[in-house]
């Protein structure tokens, strides 16, 4: 069973042990940080327990920085505390499964970034695990908790597109496309899985699940553009993951789809976009445009207006979310997706309930590792693949 919290008068205190110090690692920091004044009451207080990482310098800095009461090396060490209850993995890839499987054999609640495993066989003993063990579950896509995602697919539930036929998706970043870019372990399969499938991919694959529905095949192309780069010790490494693919997907209700992902879009920094099209209208995101959601509803609109998309600006107090930031028109930003998320994930595990349907759990963590490991399949073989959870 998950260890029990104490109380810091009305509301619970549970204390939060984090695996990671970098990119995810500050911006899951941030949201522990923010929920505790910007929702009023929180769920819970969370005490920052301690932070963990490889470079004891960094780590220690990190401590100080974020308001850790200790930064240690191990990470069994913040499994073993009887002061952690939380357990929030944003590790790089290959260290996913080992401290989160014995973060839930400990008893502790879980939040692992995604990809959840390296693949689906380690996503579904990961999810099998924490079912086992009674522990609340999540896994980091985040982008569920976007107020324009959460609106589209209050306007999908509601009826108002109707039947869907299109479900459409690009994750277009830039990062990669300068060749004296040195390699990182996103580019080893021995540490992330998968390259653009993994980092983006999964992100997309997670909303069309989300969105509309479960992929029943797919079929695919994947390809390395600079096959060897530089290390850190000027010694030349080679680049054994993707740099982009592009896949068409079939649905259960009977859409069809496109996802893209790539990191060698000149001019696309964190291009997320999404279009869905039914029989009564059609909807489209973009990440970089986080705030607006365009609508196209003709049977909702007067004839002379039924002409073409209207922007919807996401920031009323009766939209997703919003109701606890600023005024209507005071926009936010990517940093408060991660608030929304943690607000989830421990008003779950206070509630003792999942995190379904609105979180995406370790099963939906495996479900996207499934997609994933099928366009690989896809890629490499040429044929189309049956999804198969």
């Amino acid at each position: 069973m998950a260890s029990t919290a104490p109380h810091v008068g009305e509301i619970p205190a549970l204390g939060i042990g984090m695996l990671g110090y970098a990119f995810m690692g500050k911006a899951h920091t941030n949201a522990f940080k923010t929920l505790d004044y910007i929702y009023s009451p929180p769920p819970a207080h969370p005490a920052l327990v301690a932070i963990g990482g490889r470079d004891p310098q960094q780590v220690d800095a990190a401590a100080r920085r974020y308001g850790y009461a200790k930064g240690v090396t191990d990470w069994r060490a913040i499994v073993e505390d009887p002061a952690v209850q939380v357990f929030d993995n944003c590790a790089p890839n290959k260290l996913h499964f080992e401290p989160t499987m014995a973060a839930i054999h400990a008893g502790k609640h879980v939040l692992c970034e995604k990809p959840l495993g390296m693949d689906a066989s380690e996503s579904r003993q990961m999810w099998q695990a924490a079912l086992a063990a009674g522990v609340v579950h999540m896994c980091g896509f985040n982008y569920r908790f976007v107020p324009a995602i959460r609106l589209m697919r209050q306007i999908i539930q509601d009826g108002r597109l109707g039947r869907i036929y299109h479900f459409r998706a690009r994750y277009l970043q830039d990062w990669l496309v300068d060749p004296a870019f040195r390699m990182t372990w996103r580019l080893d399969v021995d540490q992330a899985g998968a390259g653009a499938i993994g980092d983006l991919g999964t992100h997309i694959i997670d909303l069309a699940r989300f969105l509309v529905g479960e992929p029943t095949t797919i079929g695919a192309v994947t390809t390395t553009f600079i096959t060897e780069r530089e290390t850190s010790q000027g010694a030349k490494s080679p680049v054994t993951v993707d740099d982009a693919f592009v896949a068409t997907v079939t649905f259960a209700n009977g859409a069809i789809g496109a996802l893209e992902a790539t990191r060698f879009a000149h001019g696309r920094r964190n291009h997320n976009a999404i279009e869905i099209n039914g029989e009564k209208g059609s909807l489209a995101f973009d990440m970089e445009r986080l705030n607006e959601l365009e609508a196209f509803l003709p049977e909702e609109e007067s004839p002379k207006d039924a002409h073409g998309f209207r922007q919807i600006l996401v920031t009323e107090s009766y939209h997703p979310y919003v109701g606890v930031w600023w005024p209507a028109g005071h926009i936010i930003g990517y940093e408060h997706t991660f608030v929304h998320e943690i607000h989830h994930f421990l008003d779950a595990i206070v509630s003792g309930k999942s995190v379904k349907p609105d979180g995406a759990d370790f099963e939906d963590g495996y479900r996207a590792a499934i997609v994933a490991d099928a366009i690989q399949t896809s890629a490499r073989s040429g044929q189309r693949v049956d999804i198969v959870y």
